[in-house]
């Protein structure tokens, strides 16, 4: 057991903190998850899966990198992919998070360990990396594309900022000031006129800048953003668009490219447009980023199609068998969508933090948290095997979840946004809160006007979609309570009354007042857009925010998924938080040339569907599993 003490007030706890904007959001000291789904996520990931993230750093020797380094051997022992200091960065940022928000101990004694550690590792200059610049290794800087020296400074910047805004201006913030500053120096007006190949630098230094009012921070953002898409970078056989340098952010229709790299650029887009009032840049990327929705993303809310260059296809190219879907690129998404939302109050970004929340970063962990998946496919054909627990796995190889990988940029990933994810469940405005998510927990906050409101939400949610706020704190004057009705609750109601979008409740609240909102939750068929060629004749099912699924353990041992239709004559009975359909087998030929003029395959037998939540397959071993099934007729 991890020893706790009160956390002091932490009035800037939150992942964003943007000095201007529609909505405000709350730091983690307003909002307390005490139930439910995310409650016990948040408990495992602080009780788990951050050690396990800490075990494995030093077992593959990623925070030993910095010891050589200190020690002068790092060109001859140095071990992981060019950007691994990045994933010591965001395990410290994780911790960070926990730690603002538990208080634990232990984990603060770890972060002044490692910081100390990273210290001594810093060149006098500011400089910081453990893969270039010492003797037997590359200069400095000599390969922008690949190198990831930026990148790595942007995750270390976010822990930092994570420190700060949790009340402590230590040695990680001093280091991370210092690095900044290096970066301002070399990259700024007259230095180094480039980018680097993976951003993420862009929205550190503007979160550094609103944590530290230094203003060369957000001016060496600002750069970063203007200077990318003008060839800076040079061409590769993916093309310039794999790292976002083919066309100025102002000019691009859509994101192209890596995608976690293009949704990372976004997010700092978007901070820089907030920070400088520069509306054509924010338009600009809203307007990216809502095509992006549009046209390249799966239901889950995954983003990326292409294995081979982990990048967004073209519009409509959304194989679910060959769906790459990062859980970064999910994580990075959500940072969008939540700017977005910040800035310009709609709301329905929501929609899209919670399909997203629900049905990527909640199906990366195992149920113990001690396993993880890198990518997150819609289709798995073949049973995969079970992971060793005690093996390093291939990134995009691994059939089941894998404790870690040589690229273990997601696990670290998820931790950090499971430690803060109290930080996106409202926000405020000048006279009324809004909520966003519909979790288990205990809201008390001040309004923009000084007023203190407070709620505590009473729920099963999505299990099923009835939900109870009771106001724990009030004014003796109006104010707005906000509810979010996500897209598909069709029928929704707040206190009897029909709902959609936005639920605005104004008038003077009651302490102990109750607000009853019921959101529809029974399984639903979804079909696909027609132009989504590869899901052309099935369906899935969605129930509530859960994307659904059909797994193999689910059929009888001599069926896999591939071998079943659905029946959408049938109607879908609700399972607990899943769904049950009529399903068909069908005769195949497999011997056979397998074209030839449309036919009806006859169907030998009658089977029960069983569909769980996508978020929970493959915890049950191997399996072959689809979201989108065909259908029967």
């Amino acid at each position: 057991m991890h020893n706790h003490v009160p956390a002091p007030r932490l009035a800037d706890a939150r992942p964003v903190v943007p000095a201007t904007g529609a909505l405000t959001p709350l730091p983690l000291d307003d909002v307390r998850l005490t139930g439910g789904f995310w409650a016990e996520r948040q408990r495992i990931n602080g009780e788990v899966s951050i050690d396990h993230c800490d075990h494995w750093e030093q077992r593959v020797g990623w925070i030993d990198n910095f010891r050589a380094a200190v020690d002068g051997t790092v060109a001859e022992t140095r071990t992981g992919r060019e950007f691994s200091d990045s994933d010591v960065y965001k395990l410290i940022e994780a911790m960070a998070w926990e730690v603002g928000r538990t208080g634990d101990e232990r984990l603060d004694a770890r972060i002044h360990e490692l910081a100390a550690l990273i210290g001594e590792a810093q060149e006098a200059d500011g400089y910081l990396n453990t893969r270039f610049g010492r003797p037997g290794q590359e200069p400095r800087y000599s390969d922008l594309a690949w190198g990831h020296e930026l990148y790595c400074y942007g995750h270390l910047i976010q822990a930092a900022v994570a420190r700060l805004r949790t009340g402590h201006d230590d040695e990680l913030v001093a280091i991370a000031r210092r690095a900044a500053d290096h970066v301002c120096d070399v990259f700024g007006v007259g230095g180094i006129e480039s980018v680097c190949g993976h951003p993420v630098v862009e929205p550190a230094l503007v979160e550094l800048y609103r944590a530290t009012g230094e203003r060369r921070y957000l001016d060496q953002a600002t750069l970063f953003v203007d200077r990318r898409g003008h060839g800076t970078l040079p061409d590769i056989e993916f093309g310039r668009a794999y790292y976002q340098d083919d066309v100025p952010i102002r000019d691009a229709e859509v994101l192209r490219g890596h995608s976690v790299r293009a949704l990372y650029l976004a997010a700092g887009a978007i901070d820089v447009a907030v920070e400088t009032q520069d509306d054509v840049l924010l338009d600009a990327v809203e307007h990216q980023y809502r095509t992006t929705l549009a046209r390249r993303t799966y239901l889950t809310g995954g983003m990326g199609s292409h294995h081979q260059d982990e990048a967004f296809g073209d519009d409509y190219e959304l194989p679910p068998d060959r769906a790459y879907c990062e859980t970064c690129a999910g994580v990075a998404s959500i940072m969008v969508a939540w700017r977005l939302m910040l800035a310009t109050g709609d709301l329905s970004y929501g929609d899209v933090v919670e399909r997203t929340l629900f049905n990527v970063v909640a199906a990366s962990p195992s149920a113990d948290g001690r396993a993880f998946f890198y990518t997150n496919p819609l289709h798995k054909r073949v049973p995969g095997a079970t992971a060793d627990p005690d093996t390093v796995s291939p990134r995009a190889l691994a059939q089941l979840r894998a404790p870690w990988f040589e690229v273990s940029c997601c696990p670290t990933n998820v931790a950090r946004t499971l430690a803060s994810l109290g930080g996106y469940l409202a926000t405020t405005s000048d006279n009324g809160l809004q909520l966003h998510h519909y979790a288990q927990c205990e809201i008390s906050t001040t309004l923009g006007d000084g007023r203190q409101v407070g709620l505590e939400v009473r729920t099963r949610y999505p299990e099923d979609g009835h939900v109870v706020l009771v106001v724990t704190q009030t004014a003796d004057t109006p104010w707005e309570l906000a509810l979010r009705i996500p897209a598909w609750a069709t029928g929704a109601t707040v206190d009897g009354a029909p709902a959609t979008d936005v639920a605005r409740l104004w008038r003077v609240f009651e302490v102990g007042e109750e607000i009853h909102v019921e959101l529809p939750v029974a399984p639903r068929l979804t079909a696909a857009d027609t132009r989504v060629d590869a899901v052309r004749g099935t369906v899935a099912v969605e129930r509530g925010p859960l994307v659904l699924c059909a797994e193999s353990v689910d059929l009888p041992d001599d069926l896999q998924v591939d071998e079943v239709l659905i029946d959408t004559t049938v109607p879908l009975q609700d399972h607990g938080h899943g769904a049950r359909a009529s399903g068909w087998v069908v005769e195949h030929d497999d011997t056979s040339w397998p074209y030839g003029p449309p036919v009806s395959l006859p169907r030998s037998r009658q089977v029960d569907l069983v569909l769980i939540p996508y978020r929970e397959w493959a915890n049950r071993g191997p399996s072959t599993m689809r979201v989108w099934i065909p259908t029967a007729g």
